[in-house]
């Protein structure tokens, strides 16, 4: 694939490039920015290694997929990448897209693609229709889920990592993708953002349902309950889900809500006691670990010394999973497991 962040390469918006360049690099043949060509993906993502960004589609190596790599608030497709999607369409390459504006409800790229008999791919496209029921949940499966004070700031990336590490100590583990990214790197999933907001709860149990055969369940969290644009779809999710056990996310230095930044973020206590009492509304659940999203920190001992803080406030355990590894948050998992028997 190539993946397509035109002149839109920050941390926050490229998220969903940088997740499949982190996890998915072996299908990545380029990224498509003309502010970074001729540079490596390490060089402008920190991650990626030596995958090139490239000017345009005639630099790039073969491929047969074009994926849009950014995920910007509202979720619309910059004007400017128009002729860069016709462009692909032509060149009869699948288009992937995990926006809010679907490119197949687009009257010229899906003329296009249907001259040309290319896919149009969207990951937020949803039917689904059904209602949270409450049953048939297999309460030997541990259902873990991502919180956070804001959004964008690591839930997805912890849940994956805290996934593969339970695999690689021989847990039976899934990470359950919620977001389009997500769905890019697990291969399915359910955009819940894009559900009716009757259905949120039910397409979150219907992934419970659908993984539940593994012993442990990672599911990926959405936005924030102290977000004034997404709480809605994070109180259905976490509803739907009806978690175990919580692992807290957020990014060190950020002060406001991105994109607000006249709205402040939640404190960490406050964060344990609100997302557990939410939670607990549904099912016994309390927060387990803490991921801290060390990113825009250069030094190592700064964030290890971030992590320490928090383990003494709140009395659980903390790390950086891209720094530290997921091993803290593995063992607080397999603490829980233990603790029920298992």
């Amino acid at each position: 694939m190539i993946l397509l962040t035109d002149g839109y390469n920050d941390a926050h918006t490229a998220k969903t490039a940088i997740c499949v360049l982190r996890y998915r690099p072996e299908e990545v043949v380029a990224v498509l920015d003309r502010q970074a060509a001729g540079k490596t993906c390490r060089e402008v993502f920190r991650t990626g290694g030596d995958i090139r960004c490239v000017a345009s589609l005639d630099e790039a190596p073969a491929a047969n997929t074009l994926v849009i790599g950014i995920a910007p608030p509202g979720g619309k497709i910059p004007v400017t990448w128009r002729p860069i999607v016709l462009d692909a369409i032509r060149r009869r390459l699948t288009v992937v897209s995990g926006l809010h504006d679907l490119l197949k409800d687009d009257a010229e790229f899906a003329r296009a693609a249907a001259e040309h008999g290319v896919r149009l791919v969207d990951l937020r496209d949803s039917d689904e229709h059904d209602v949270a029921n409450r049953r048939g949940i297999r309460p030997e499966c541990l259902r873990i889920h991502t919180i956070a004070n804001d959004c964008s700031c690591g839930k997805m990336v912890a849940a994956v990592e805290l996934a593969e590490g339970l695999k690689r100590e021989g847990v039976d583990a899934q990470f359950v993708a919620t977001g389009q990214t997500g769905i890019l790197i697990a291969g399915g999933g359910c955009a819940v953002d894009r559900v009716i907001g009757d259905f949120v709860a039910g397409a979150a149990e219907k992934l419970v349902l659908a993984n539940q055969h593994h012993d442990v369940i990672v599911v990926e969290g959405q936005g924030s309950l102290f977000h004034p644009r997404y709480s809605g779809v994070t109180l259905s999710l976490l509803h739907g889900v009806m978690p175990d056990g919580l692992i807290l996310c957020y990014e060190m230095g950020r002060q406001a809500v991105f994109g607000l930044e006249d709205v402040p973020l939640a404190s960490l206590d406050e964060m344990v006691e609100v997302n557990e009492r939410m939670a607990n509304l549904m099912h016994p659940c309390r927060v387990i670990g803490v991921a801290v999203n060390g990113q825009h920190v250069p030094r190592d001992d700064e964030v290890l010394a971030e992590c320490q803080r928090v383990e003494r406030r709140l009395g659980l355990p903390a790390c950086d999973v891209i720094r530290h590894g997921p091993g803290k948050l593995v063992a607080a998992v397999r603490a829980v497991q233990a603790a029920r028997g298992r």
